[in-house]
């Protein structure tokens, strides 16, 4: 059987949507959310929902009540995640109600989400506590699924999305608070307004500490341990707060002092990069 080419490599594959940093997170670091979106008419003008994860780990669901949804968070990669989703998502909508997309090969060129999705519709998170949303109304699930189900909701990490600012993620591990904040930014650019802030010790949001930061799919995912027992709540000026001495500190074109190189240096160390 011949091979489909490989589809690109691509850095910062969900470059061009709306809500490009919220995709990333999606993708990453929250556990459970959900995203209405609609296809361009191109492909039907079909009403889907993009998720984290779904039951078994399966790329996609078309529901027995006709809800279609498509994860983010699986096993495949072949090198353009947007062309990747892409492909289940089209997939998924010639499903039969019902039945899941259970694996997926390499789709080769085609249509990416920036092509399929109708760029009109916002793109706004609901982060849930849990993963009953996977079910339609009084469905009769499998033993399998529901066990699925049970597993992933005594595992879910405790996580809210902050309102004042975009794309930072409040969560709870093993009883201390983290702010993780997926930012558009170059990540040069970023990295050094970050260092700037480090040096100046201006970096923390309120009583927090930065730590470090992911990398993923071309976005800087900037971490921040918060002071213990912080609530999501308690984040939001302070977040706000910081959001406009990182401005400030993105259009500073003069070079890192010796303080900022060194912060940079400590900073760069601790980054982690995802997948």
């Amino acid at each position: 059987m011949a091979k489909h080419p490989s589809a690109p490599y691509v850095l910062r594959p969900f470059e061009g949507l709306i809500g490009e940093p919220d995709w990333v997170a999606l993708r990453e670091i929250v556990p459970a959310a959900t995203v209405a979106v609609r296809t361009t008419a191109a492909y039907g003008s079909r009403d889907v929902v993009i998720t984290t994860v779904l039951p078994m780990a399966w790329p996609a669901l078309h529901r027995a009540d006709g809800v279609v949804l498509v994860a983010l968070q699986t096993s495949s990669n072949f090198g353009d995640p947007s062309r990747d989703v892409a492909a289940v998502l089209l997939e998924a909508l010639e499903l039969e109600p019902g039945n899941p997309v259970t694996a997926t090969a390499a789709p080769g060129p085609g249509p990416r989400l920036q092509d399929v999705l109708d760029q009109s519709v916002p793109f706004d998170v609901v982060v849930h506590e849990g993963f009953d949303y996977w079910l339609a109304p009084d469905a009769d699930v499998t033993p399998e699924v529901r066990d699925s189900l049970e597993a992933a909701n005594e595992s879910i990490i405790a996580t809210r999305k902050l309102t004042s600012v975009d794309a930072a993620y409040w969560c709870r591990m093993r009883d201390r608070e983290y702010l993780r904040w997926a930012m558009p930014h170059d990540e040069q650019l970023l990295v050094d307004a970050l260092a700037r802030l480090h040096a100046a010790r201006e970096s923390g949001i309120g009583e927090s500490k930065l730590v470090g930061y992911f990398r993923s799919t071309g976005i800087v995912v900037p971490v921040w341990e918060l002071a213990t027992g912080s609530e999501a709540d308690d984040v939001e000026g302070p977040a706000l707060d910081f959001e406009a001495r990182l401005t400030k500190a993105l259009a500073d074109p003069t070079p890192l002092d010796a303080n900022a190189r060194r912060a940079r240096a400590g900073l760069v160390a601790r980054q982690v990069t995802l997948r």
